[in-house]
């Protein structure tokens, strides 16, 4: 995957916790995202990359190398997001 007009992707390091682990099939990975993609283009690669997840993703809580991320924040190369689904619980 690269930026069409550069040419250049920055990778971004991705944890998947409960549901989302379970619905994605996997704890963790790495992508290359265009430089300049938000926290909401992340999310949504990964949506579209596994359709069936995409109802507990957009559940989820996410955390820019932990700190809580809005959709809006751009997410700098080599970063880490968590997907943190709601859970129950005390």
């Amino acid at each position: 995957m690269t930026d069409q007009l550069t040419g250049t992707t920055q990778a971004v390091g991705l944890r998947y916790f409960a549901a989302a682990r379970a619905a994605l099939g996997r704890a963790e990975e790495t992508i290359a995202v265009p430089p300049g993609a938000t926290v909401a283009d992340v999310v949504g690669r990964v949506a579209a990359a596994t359709p069936a997840a995409e109802p507990v993703l957009a559940r989820c809580s996410v955390l820019l190398d932990g700190r809580r991320a809005a959709p809006s924040d751009v997410v700098p190369d080599g970063a880490t997001l968590d997907l943190l689904p709601p859970f129950a619980g005390g």
